[in-house]
């Protein structure tokens, strides 16, 4: 089966090659693809992955083989994600936790998009209290997971603040409930409660001076690629995590998948084509050029 492959001579690092069928195993659900995720994550890692390893995360698709153990019978759509990667093929194996049924009133394309950055954005806000009342920061705010966090931290009752890199960059959130969009942390006045942070490096240090009492930082990404630097800890009680996904996600992406389904949760799609165009895919999301997710086609 064709799959998009690590390759380090290719352009970007990645094309379409031949792949070994996926083994199946009792408690998995063998699904076609039909749209492919991209994420900064998967991406980056990809660099460092041998030649001819299958990499990503979130795909959507229709099962072609149910589940020994039960699960979503053949023909269903679906969304899935992580596993040991290999989402971007034809066809992959997928554990019954990883996997979530699609109403049929939500595009699929929509859907491929909500395991890793809406799930992230929800279990990081999930974590982090309640937010009735609360002022909560996100930064990176234009990309797949900062425009979920905005519109979630909305939702639970939050005053949003939208950290982009640029004024172009914040088109479109005001919209999707963010209360106030800056550039950087330029004119956040403390205290601030809880910040999802994209970003990490000196901006991650700016945030944390502005954490209130009982304040709390969850630290999803560092695409600054730059080291944070405090010079003290000591002061109020106050606090850093660090944060991961972790596995068995499929009642989040349940529920995100409903909060679609009303319209309550806006996907964006900021750049959509072939899956043969995963370089040209991926240079546009590495170059910050994508607002919201990046989405292939399996064609």
């Amino acid at each position: 089966m064709r799959a998009i492959v690590v390759d380090p001579d290719a352009e970007g690092g990645l094309r379409i090659g031949e792949v070994a069928e996926p083994t199946l195993a009792a408690d998995q659900v063998l699904v076609e693809a039909r749209h492919l995720a991209l994420n900064y994550g998967d991406l980056n890692g990809a660099r460092n992955r041998p030649a001819g390893f299958v990499p990503g995360w979130d795909a959507s698709g229709v099962v072609v083989r149910a589940a020994a153990s039960g699960g979503p019978p053949e023909g269903a759509r679906v969304v899935t994600t992580m596993g040991s990667q290999a989402g971007w093929a034809e066809r992959r194996a997928v554990d019954l936790d990883e996997v979530a049924l699609v109403p049929d009133d939500v595009d699929l394309a929509a859907a491929s998009t909500l395991p890793i950055a809406g799930v992230t954005a929800l279990r990081a806000l999930t974590r982090s209290g309640a937010l009735l009342g609360r002022r909560v920061l996100v930064t990176g705010a234009s990309g797949g997971v900062g425009r979920f966090a905005v519109q979630l931290a909305a939702l639970g009752g939050a005053h949003v603040i939208a950290s982009v890199g640029s004024i172009a960059r914040g088109e479109g959130l005001a919209g999707l409930g963010a209360d106030e969009v800056v550039v950087g942390l330029e004119g956040v006045a403390a205290p601030l409660h809880v910040v999802i942070d994209n970003v990490g490096g000196p901006q991650l240090v700016a945030a944390w001076r502005l954490l209130g009492e009982g304040g709390v930082i969850q630290c999803i990404g560092t695409t600054s690629q730059q080291d944070a630097s405090f010079p003290s800890l000591v002061g109020m009680r106050r606090s850093i995590e660090a944060f991961t996904k972790g596995p068995r996600a499929r009642e989040d992406m349940e529920y995100l998948l409903r909060l679609v389904q009303r319209g309550t949760l806006q996907v964006d799609i900021g750049w959509r084509g072939s899956w043969s165009r995963i370089a040209e895919a991926s240079a546009a999301l590495f170059g910050r050029q994508v607002a919201g997710k990046a989405v292939l086609d399996v064609d």
